[in-house]
């Protein structure tokens, strides 16, 4: 039977909280850790955590750099203790030491890709969500695709969340996935390229390039980051809701920002009755 996924995205959607939904939903974390364990790249920590959001019970899925570690809250109940290094509070993590230089293009991206322990399947899902992201940069840039040089987007965090939704689509055996439009807000964001109006020019090019519908919300901030709206137009294989359908699960992933919203993407496996 087919497997139906879908995502709703009225507080926007970034890599990290499609992760946390996916997570959520029950994709295998063992599984998602091995991978992660097998990334070549600089060191990390992943901490996967339950949060209680009022209504919502939620998982966030964190990726913190070598150099955050100091400055992290680490003060949180864990969910997920396998594969991870105990600190001195007891608390344990995920630890990875590689180190190499932040600025990647899409060759290295995929070498990085084809190291990991991943499925062939998730492995084609990762390439083709950064594939979509190095055509938006390399139009918001003006450069051609291989001069694409991530900054953002090749950060290791960004690296991490793309294949970690990767590998919990594969691992959840997704076969469609359905999302009616994004949602984002206006104003401006501070990024390496300096101060951006919302949408930025990434999201916009990929929700133009792509067929996505994009609605502008009154809320002052970015809610859908490229990573995020790469990702939905990757994996997208419709936009409409079937007319009948069975909600089989529903997760919720967390977003670090507040807006004002709930700040979650809700993600629902459904079976289609129709």
């Amino acid at each position: 039977m087919d497997r139906i996924l879908y995502l709703d995205c009225k507080s926007g959607i970034s890599g990290d909280m499609t992760v946390g939904a996916l997570l959520d939903l029950g994709a295998d974390s063992h599984v998602l850790l091995d991978v992660l364990k097998s990334i070549k790249a600089d060191g990390f920590d992943i901490v996967i955590t339950k949060i209680n959001k009022g209504k919502f019970e939620c998982t966030d899925f964190d990726v913190v750099l070598d150099k955050e570690h100091d400055g992290h809250d680490h003060d949180m109940e864990y969910l997920y203790g396998h594969l991870h290094h105990h600190d001195e509070t007891g608390h344990e993590h995920h630890h990875e030491h590689h180190h190499e230089h932040n600025h990647r293009g899409i060759k290295e991206i995929n070498a990085i890709i084809d190291n990991t322990v991943m499925t062939s399947n998730a492995k084609e899902i990762a390439k083709h969500i950064f594939d979509v992201l190095a055509k938006a940069e390399s139009k918001a840039h003006e450069v051609p695709v291989e001069e694409v040089h991530f900054h953002e987007v090749g950060a290791i965090d960004s690296i991490v969340d793309i294949i970690a939704i990767a590998v919990c689509l594969d691992n959840l055996e997704i076969s469609d996935v359905i999302v009616e439009r994004l949602y984002d807000g206006k104003g401006t964001v501070r990024c390496q390229h300096g101060i951006l109006p919302v949408p930025v020019p990434a999201v916009k090019n990929i929700v133009d390039d792509n067929g996505l519908e994009l609605e502008i919300i009154d809320v002052q901030g970015e809610l859908v980051t490229p990573t995020g709206a790469a990702t939905v137009a990757a994996i997208r294989t419709s936009d409409k809701l079937p007319k009948d359908f069975k909600i089989e699960k529903t997760g919720y992933g967390n977003g670090k920002r507040d807006y004002g919203l709930d700040g979650v993407v809700k993600a629902m496996i459904i079976q289609n009755n129709s």
